[in-house]
């Protein structure tokens, strides 16, 4: 599934003009991203939770010379599943 396809089902249930389904669905992307920059947990319920991560430094190698490469520390965005979308079989 696609951004277009969330779009489209927004129109399906709503009946909205496909242009402001689109804009609903930018606005809500645009606000998770934010909120995942600033460090902020999203949990949505009987889906999942949404937070971000700190990730240590590594080390690593190049495949083509096996020549070893560090791996700066970063942040990584985890999401945990809710337990209705972990009943889905």
């Amino acid at each position: 599934m696609i951004k277009l396809d969330i779009i489209n089902e927004v129109v399906a249930k709503t009946g909205i003009t496909k242009t402001k389904a689109e804009l609903a669905v930018e606005t809500v992307f645009e606000s998770m991203k934010k909120a995942l920059a600033a460090g902020n947990r999203i949990e949505l319920r009987g889906f999942g939770v949404f937070n971000v991560r700190p990730r240590k430094t590594g080390i690593g190698r190049n495949p083509r010379t096996g020549a070893e490469v560090s791996i700066p520390p970063g942040r990584a965005v985890r999401f945990k599943p809710g337990k209705e979308l972990q009943s889905i079989d």
